[in-house]
């Protein structure tokens, strides 16, 4: 069984925003004629590669919710210049929204289970995804979502 992260998504208030940033950095990539991938980088290495990479997905909190998931296809790690290990999260630029599950703020990334993570989009309740994002959080900030 896959095992997963799920991490805060700062400074990002819907999906919307989050698939605009992924556009953005993929397209300055390949501007200067890097490999089109998408990564985010941390400090913190994950010890659990193996099972991350099997399958597991990078879970996004995005306004005290999870909404969302991105398909992990590798875990690098490398020394930044001032010496400090860190890793790039390589993801599946593909964003899968999921059914909202409410979530604390935390620093880094926390381990997430399969059997913690929030079904996929639609395979719960339908339709919140085609909701503007103004009123999917203004519903959800009341409690009705």
């Amino acid at each position: 069984m896959a095992l997963n992260l799920v991490k805060l998504c700062v400074g990002c208030s819907a999906i919307e925003e989050l698939a605009a940033w992924i556009d953005f950095k993929l397209d300055e990539r390949r501007r200067a004629g890097l490999p089109a991938e998408q990564f985010h980088t941390t400090r913190m290495v994950p010890k659990r590669v193996e099972e991350l990479l099997d399958g597991g997905s990078l879970y996004w909190v995005i306004k005290g919710n999870v909404q969302c998931r991105q398909r992990l296809t590798d875990i690098r790690t490398f020394t930044d210049d001032e010496g400090t290990s860190r890793c790039h999260l390589v993801l599946d630029p593909r964003i899968i929204p999921t059914e909202w599950q409410p979530r604390r703020a935390f620093q880094g990334w926390r381990y997430l289970t399969s059997e913690d993570a929030p079904f996929d989009e639609g395979r719960g309740k339908i339709g919140r995804a085609k909701l503007p994002p103004e009123l999917r959080n203004e519903l959800a900030a009341l409690g009705l979502l």
